[in-house]
């Protein structure tokens, strides 16, 4: 059986779409179409199930990719290798939000530079914007804390994030912590506050885990809106109103007074990281070791 035809295949069985499958493997759809048509004349069964949108497999399709993807996956990875041996460099695409990039994936990442490797990154506070990159072969990890679903993907939790209400110790002189603690959110109206989005979703999320309620959120609600926690947290600490921030992007403003937490909760809340690639991409080496690096850092995060 012709390995290009099982390639074909086990690209279209994890991507779940022709149009993806081309995208990934460099082909048009009418080759890859072609290519699958071949395969499933020389089976003498159908592979996978026509949908209106992409396709799925059928009880033969799933058999064959169980059993081909494996050894398809160790060939790619007996040819990374020989690439290696000889010096090969090779270029990580990352993707992810702007200040988890810049204060935890680079500085993670910065041994694969003396290995000979290049990195390539590109900012994406969407979620959606940088999976679908990832499945178009544009990226070849990101940084997210969307869990995606599918084959196509496959997603590793990294870390969880605490979150903190703060502000400026001007204004956090002004918030009585046992009002706080009795009366909620109602406390902090008049209070001007700074966002990443019109949509609050840090404040949204915040609110609703430890208030159990609901900020405002309407197009004016937000004092400061900035895509970017780093300029966020600045905002804050020039005293423009409060926000949500995670703890490790806060924690040396916090240390030196410049920033104050609000009473926090018994149960902080949390969101998690996950490191994703395309399913079978780790045999490549240079994803691989990236892979390892991130998994190896987070630990200490």
């Amino acid at each position: 059986m012709d390995l290009a035809l099982l390639r074909t295949f086990v690209a279209v069985h994890r991507a779940g779409s022709f149009t993806r499958a081309a995208a990934l493997l460099g082909l048009s759809q009418p080759a890859v179409t072609s290519q699958i048509r071949t395969l499933e004349r020389q089976l003498g069964r159908p592979l996978f199930h026509r949908r209106s949108r992409g396709v799925t497999p059928t009880a033969v399709g799933d058999e064959l990719a169980h059993k081909a993807a494996p050894h398809l996956d160790a060939l790619l990875r007996i040819t990374e290798a020989e690439r290696e041996a000889a010096g090969a460099q090779r270029t990580l695409h990352l993707a992810g939000p702007p200040e988890f990039l810049s204060l935890r994936v680079l500085p993670a990442l910065a041994p694969l530079v003396g290995q000979g490797h290049t990195l390539r990154t590109a900012l994406r506070t969407d979620a959606e914007e940088a999976l679908d990159g990832l499945a178009a072969g544009h990226h070849d990890l990101v940084t997210t804390t969307v869990r995606p679903r599918g084959g196509l993907f496959t997603a590793t939790a990294l870390c969880d994030e605490e979150h903190l209400l703060v502000a400026a110790p001007y204004w956090a002189a002004l918030i009585d912590a046992d009002r706080l603690r009795e009366g909620g959110p109602a406390t902090l109206d008049g209070i001007p506050l700074v966002e990443v989005h019109e949509s609050m979703p840090l404040a949204t999320r915040y609110w609703a885990a430890v208030f159990e309620s609901r900020p405002d959120t309407r197009p004016d609600a937000a004092t400061v809106v900035v895509p970017d926690l780093r300029a966020v947290l600045e905002c804050v600490r020039a005293g423009a109103g409060l926000a949500v921030l995670p703890r490790y992007l806060c924690r040396e403003a916090l240390d030196r007074g410049e920033v104050v937490a609000l009473p926090e909760p018994a149960v902080p809340p949390l969101r998690t990281w996950f490191l994703v690639v395309r399913t079978g991409s780790l045999a490549l080496a240079h994803l691989s070791r990236a892979h390892e690096l991130l998994v190896g850092a987070a630990a200490h995060w």
